[in-house]
């Protein structure tokens, strides 16, 4: 069983090209599938088995979406055995992870997202951060994207990126005047750093890409420092991206594209957020709406 893992997630790597934090991810929910099923052999496993073990996770208070990310890991691997091992079925088709309710993604208000990236302190490292938040906002990026940034990815004279995002897919994002502003400020002080990562777009303060956590926690300090007063991460800056864009142009394939989804269902959910808008409009100004 550890070999057939092992196996997989070679194949992952280096065959469907996937990113190390998604690999890192499979393994995690493979190897809680391998923790449920015990000694069971592999090639015996069936559906009923499969029903318990998101019974037994979902008893554990594991969400319904954590349970289909899982379900979709396990699925993939069985598929792998089925054309690498000559496995006869895949126990988990056909199995759903229970329902969650849906939650909308937090975004900031318009306001609360120009009063967070407006950063005027002339240090180098606010600088950088400057740019790297004009940059998420401007062009919703996800954290994992932003921190993978090289220099050459950039196009100044389109006011352009080239985002490599989930799959390896790349897509060009349009870059706003604000962030193209930041963006110039950045490049004419970052060769003062002691570079050793010469290719990646933004740096630490020792020369090296920057990291994922380092970004978490640089903009949690920015919101502190800037008077947002609600907890903000990464992830926020992409659905404020979204969010804003959408309700001012109502085009919700553009938004698609800018974003990288590759579903227009997963775009879908900014559509509540906008309707959420007008409701909070319409109960406030509507004559037949008003509460006395």
């Amino acid at each position: 069983m550890v070999d057939y893992l092992a196996q997989y997630l070679d194949h992952l790597s280096h065959e469907r090209r996937l990113s190390p934090l998604t690999r890192e991810n499979y393994q995690r929910d493979l190897r809680i599938l391998l923790e449920l099923h015990g000694e069971l052999p592999l090639k015996e496993m069936t559906g009923a088995h499969i029903r318990r073990y998101v019974a037994t996770l979902h008893g554990r208070s594991l969400g319904g979406r954590s349970i289909a990310r899982m379900l979709s890991a396990w699925r993939g691997f069985f598929e792998f055995l089925i054309q690498r091992h000559g496995f006869s079925a895949n126990p988990c088709q056909g199995i759903r992870a229970p329902k969650s309710p849906k939650s909308l993604p937090h975004a900031l208000s318009p306001d609360q997202a120009v009063q967070l990236v407006s950063i005027e302190d002339e240090d180098t490292l606010a600088q950088r951060d400057h740019a790297m938040l004009e940059l998420f906002y401007s062009s919703g990026l996800r954290l994992a994207e932003l921190v993978n940034l090289d220099l050459d990815a950039l196009n100044l004279g389109e006011g352009t990126i080239t985002v490599t995002g989930k799959g390896n897919k790349t897509r060009i994002v349009p870059v706003g005047q604000h962030a193209m502003n930041a963006l110039q400020a950045w490049l004419s002080i970052r060769s003062g750093l002691p570079i050793q990562d010469t290719s990646a777009l933004f740096l630490s303060r020792l020369g090296k890409r920057l990291s994922r956590r380092a970004v978490q926690y640089r903009l949690q300090q920015w919101a502190i420092r800037q008077g947002i007063n609600i907890r903000v991460h990464p992830h926020m800056l992409r659905h404020s991206f979204a969010s804003h864009v959408l309700q001012s142009s109502g085009d919700l394939r553009a938004v698609q594209e800018m974003l990288g989804h590759a579903n227009i269902s997963t775009t879908q959910v900014y559509t509540h957020l906008d309707f959420h808008h007008l409701a909070k409009v319409y109960d406030s100004a509507h004559p037949r709406a008003r509460k006395k």
